[in-house]
């Protein structure tokens, strides 16, 4: 079904197959728009003239610094906790370079570089969708995005990632209010919101028909709210909801940033 920019869809011009096709959308539509945000980043340029222009010595910039910080012991462990290998981590350290020194070059990712790596804007849209994204990857919840937690949210879409990791980072995508449930609700403010930023028009008929048709499914005792464990046998059942949370390159990285390895020696031999 082809969903095209500014359409209205309604209800009474949708065949039988198209409304099944519709059931899992809330669901299937969220997976895909988070998984095209952070692919995003991939092709993310550094803006020429925005940010701060780069240290002459990288060592005395807060990006060096944390890379002083970051021993091979460091970076090791951090390997060991996700999907990639030791040169694969240093290796994003090239992505997490660019965005953390768009704006404000503290070493950091705070939200409005990271909305300038997805839209090329500082100006941060007020859109649910994309606050989720990076509360995802905030795990301290302090308001930035530190390298060790930009590593844990990117290993998830590894292509080896175990599938449990996959269930569990979708089930808190929904869980907007932190409950340990997914609420109807709160379901339908993430498809409005991803439908507002595609310019996409649902009928609020055929919206509560795709919801009705979605918890009837996912909410095994019928309380109005989807468990962990019911998302899991959810989510096992219907695999095409997380077949797009992989994103292939992630199995090579390497090959994408290279700059890096090449002109980088082993951080402890850098060590005074």
């Amino acid at each position: 079904m082809d969903f095209n920019r500014n359409s209205s869809i309604s209800g009474s011009s949708l065949s039988i197959g198209e409304r099944l096709c519709l059931a899992f959308f809330p669901f299937i539509a969220i997976l895909e728009t988070l998984v095209l945000a952070v692919a995003s980043c991939f092709v993310y340029p550094c803006p020429p003239g925005r940010g701060r222009r780069p240290s002459s010595s990288s060592s005395s910039s807060p990006a060096g610094t944390l890379m002083n910080r970051l021993r091979s012991k460091d970076l090791a462990l951090l390997a060991d906790e996700s999907e990639f290998t030791l040169n694969e981590v240093e290796a994003l350290y090239e992505l997490f370079k660019k965005i953390s020194s768009s704006i404000m070059d503290d070493g950091l990712i705070h939200k409005e570089e990271l909305y300038l790596a997805l839209f090329d804007s500082e100006s941060a849209p007020e859109n649910l969708f994309l606050d989720r994204v990076f509360d995802l990857f905030d795990e301290k919840r302090n308001g930035v995005i530190e390298f060790e937690e930009f590593i844990h949210a990117l290993s998830v879409f590894h292509p080896y990632a175990p599938l449990d990791k996959k269930i569990d980072f979708a089930f808190r995508l929904y869980d907007l209010r932190r409950t340990g449930f997914i609420e109807r609700e709160e379901v339908k403010q993430m498809v409005v919101a991803i439908l507002s930023e595609s310019g996409l028009c649902l009928s609020d008929d055929l919206l509560e028909e795709i919801l009705n048709k979605t918890f009837s499914d996912a909410d095994a005792d019928h309380d109005g709210r989807i468990s962990k464990a019911e998302w899991k046998a959810f989510a096992l059942r219907n695999p095409s909801l997380l077949k797009n949370m992989t994103l292939p390159y992630l199995r090579d990285v390497t090959t994408i940033f290279p700059s890096f390895i090449c002109h980088t020696t082993s951080i402890e031999d850098a060590q005074p």
